[in-house]
């Protein structure tokens, strides 16, 4: 004999979580960090690119004008957008020589989101 059961708790809960907690699922793309009042743009060698989710990242030794340079971590679109933007894996590898746009960190630490790179050829890549 089947016996009849009901997922009546399990959807319930589910329902309730989803009222009580909207916005847990995109929490970690809050951009608070990051000062879009101000706009800045940096010259500099690729050190590594992160090319993963939901983030890439970029990292850039700008000279700081003493003869040594400053290690900038830059956050950008997802892949998926940036593919939607014509970039690819390899569009920026280590050892390029980029101008990048950027809005700087709050806590004025080197870093900021990427709005845009220009390669060493010209071609300027929107990235956010």
């Amino acid at each position: 004999m089947l016996r009849k059961t009901s997922n009546w708790p399990a959807l319930a809960l589910l329902v309730a979580s989803s009222a009580v907690f909207p916005g847990a699922a995109h929490a970690h793309h809050s951009f608070a960090m990051f000062d879009k009042s101000k706009f800045m743009t940096i010259k500099g060698v690729v050190r590594k690119v992160e090319w993963k989710n939901p983030h890439t990242y970029l990292f850039l030794d700008v000279p700081d004008g003493h003869g040594a340079s400053k290690l900038y971590a830059l956050e950008g679109s997802s892949p998926n957008e940036l593919g939607r933007w014509g970039w690819k894996m390899g569009t920026i590898k280590t050892g390029d020589a980029v101008t990048v746009g950027l809005f700087p960190l709050r806590d004025g630490q080197p870093g900021g989101l990427i709005y845009s790179v220009t390669l060493a050829n010209g071609v300027v890549l929107k990235a956010n």
